[in-house]
Formats: structure tokens, sequence, C-alpha cells
């Protein structure tokens, strides 16, 4: 039961604060700059491309300015492939079972590359949302446009984050980040973490084709999720912040746009997708901002983020897409935690390891008196 009661109190403890409004700035303006600027275009429905570039803004926080510009050059390879891949299918119609297996694949060619380079967030995630997200809105732009809006705002972010080096100019020639040297068992983790996504993201997307969802790729996301983790009970509890986190987040959305007396609803629909898009630099703001402290409260933030884009970029009843939102993720979280549960790394077999507690058992005994 301690054991049990550890994990239950992990689910709502805060980690401490690192500079976290630094980080959240830096992603806030990279979200920003790109999106005001479509703003002003009058082009909204075309947000969803330069928030996908400026995620890239959200790797190598902690690192200095010379190894976060390695670090973000290789984030943004993971989400332009997906904007690429998915625009593609949006051009060419591909969708469903299209979308499932294409995305399915590229999650465990994405892991074993995040794997590689060691990503940090963790994992294939936000390339595998960029991919499912822009494939399944319609592609109003030539796709070379569409492109050029997400690497021109990748590029941004990597100029945002290394801009403190003016401030303070600091090269160290032939700096590279810390990787683990590549050894027989290393390879047969990364690959039996690549099965995992490949099975996970599969079985939750064919769930959602199955059951007729209009956003399978959300449950497919959400499938991703709990991967992320550094073993079982890490990744249990980000499934479950996932789920509770995107929940509340559907709350705040519903105020934002159902139709009510406090809603944005009722707002001609020129100033609607303005105040649309100003809220989801705010919100991103306030992803950044938690994203390494609690994940749940990051989600109460990013699923604003995710739904306002789509209804910039393809309108639809609010009620349906905060329906079919908060369905998929539930799916897709389980599917992950029950991924995770039965294809497990090394290391991770014992009940004390599965429940994370192996340090703490590993400790010395004191000396009785």
């Amino acid at each position: 039961m301690e054991r049990v009661l550890l994990q239950v109190r992990a689910l709502h403890r805060l980690e401490p604060a690192n500079n976290d409004h630094l980080a959240a700035l830096r992603v806030a303006l990279s979200v920003a700059v790109p999106s005001l600027l479509l703003l002003a275009a009058g082009r909204t429905d075309l947000i969803i491309y330069a928030v996908f570039g400026a995620l890239t803004g959200m790797y190598g926080r902690s690192e200095p300015h010379q190894l976060r510009l390695r670090h973000q050059s290789q984030a943004a390879v993971v989400l332009l492939g997906g904007v690429a891949v998915g625009v593609f299918l949006s051009v060419n119609h591909l969708h469903s079972w299209w979308l499932v297996g294409v995305e399915a694949l590229l999650a465990g060619a994405g892991s074993v590359f995040a794997d590689r380079v060691r990503l940090k967030p963790n994992g294939p995630f936000f390339g595998i949302l960029a991919l499912g997200a822009c494939a399944s809105v319609p592609t109003v732009v030539p796709w070379q446009v569409a492109l050029l809006i997400a690497a021109g705002s990748a590029a941004f972010s990597m100029l945002v984050g290394f801009g403190g080096w003016i401030r303070r100019r600091s090269w160290q020639p032939g700096a590279v980040r810390a990787v683990p040297a590549a050894t027989p068992a290393g390879h047969r983790e990364v690959l039996v973490h690549a099965t995992r996504y490949v099975l996970a993201v599969g079985a939750a997307g064919a769930v959602g084709v199955l059951t007729g969802s209009g956003h399978p790729h959300w449950a497919m996301a959400a499938a991703a999720v709990p991967l992320a983790g550094a073993d079982l009970p890490s990744s249990v509890r980000r499934g479950i912040h996932r789920i509770v986190g995107t929940f509340v987040g559907l709350a705040v959305t519903a105020v934002v746009i159902l139709p009510a007396p406090w809603s944005l609803a009722g707002l001609y629909p020129h100033r609607q997708a303005v105040v649309l898009a100003l809220l989801v630099i705010l919100f991103q703001f306030t992803t950044e901002l938690y994203m390494t402290r609690h994940y749940g409260l990051a989600m109460v933030s990013f699923t604003p983020v995710i739904l306002l884009m789509t209804q910039l970029a393809d309108p639809i009843d609010p009620a349906v897409l905060i329906l079919e939102r908060g369905i998929e993720t539930l799916v897709g979280a389980l599917v992950g935690i029950a991924v995770v549960v039965a294809v497990r790394r090394s290391g991770t077999r014992t009940p004390s390891a599965l429940l994370g507690l192996g340090p703490l058992l590993r400790l010395p005994r004191r000396p009785r008196h």
C-alpha cells in the first residue's frame, strides 16, 4: 500500500522551477511573431503550420546556446518532417487507414531518431501530432507555402533560442551533446521502444477509424504520450496527466468557443478568429511554463492550443470538436499505457522495478542496535 501511495502522491507533485518563464517566453515569442504576421495578412487558417514549426523552440531549453542550436536543428527535422508528410496526405486526400499506417510507421522511425540524438522532450510526439493535424485539415494553399511557413517559423524559433548568445558570447569548438555510445544492448532497447510506438500509435488509430471518429490522429498522439516515460510508473503518470489535463483543458476550450453568453461564439467570424489566434499565443506560453514541472497542468493549456488551431484551419461544430477530442484522448492514452505494460524494457520485470522503487530498495539498511 505504501508503494502505491508514493506513486499517487507523485501524480500531483509540482517539480521545482528552473527558469521556466524564460523558456516559456522564448516559445511564446517564437509562436507569436509568425502567428501575428499571418493574422495581419488575414490568414489565421494558416497559423497551424506556423505553430508546429515554432514548437522547435521547446527543445534544448536548459542547454548553452551552441548546444541548443544543435538540439533544435535535430528537433526541426522531426517537426518539419511531420508537417511535410501531413500536408502530402492532405493534398492527396489520403485519410483514414492511410493516415493510420503512415503515422504508425513514421512514429517508429521518429522514435529511433529521437532516441539516437536524445531529444528533450523525449520521443517523436510533436512530430506525430504535426503529421496527424496537418493531414486532417484541408491544405488551402500550395503545399510549398505550407512548408515554407512551418520552416520559417522553425528557423525563427532557432534564432530566438540562439539570440542570448549576443549578450553572453561563449563558443566551445567541437562541443557536442552527450549521447551514450552505441552498444548491442542499446540497439535492442531502441528497436523495442520503436516497436512500442508502432503498436501503440497503430492500435489507437485503428480504434479511432473503426469507431468513425473524425480525428483519429488525436488518439494516435495520445497513445504516444505514455511511451516517453522513463519507466512504467512515470509512463502511467503521463497517461493519467494526459487524460485529466485534457479534460480540464476541454472545459477551458468550451468556455471560449461554445455558444454561451460568456463565450466568443457571438463575435463576428473575423473578430473571433483574431481573438482565437491571440489565445493560441497565450496558451502556448502557459503550456511551456509548466511542461517540465507538471505534465497535466501543461495539458490544460496545450489542449486549447490544438483545438483553437484546428478550429481556425477547418471550423466544425465546436461541441463535436470537444467531444471527439475527449474520447480520442481517453482511448489513445489507455492504449499507450497498455502497450507500455505489455511490451516492457529490460530491467522492469520485478514488482519493485515496475513501481519505480528499485533505487529506494537498494538503499543501505541501518544496522540494528
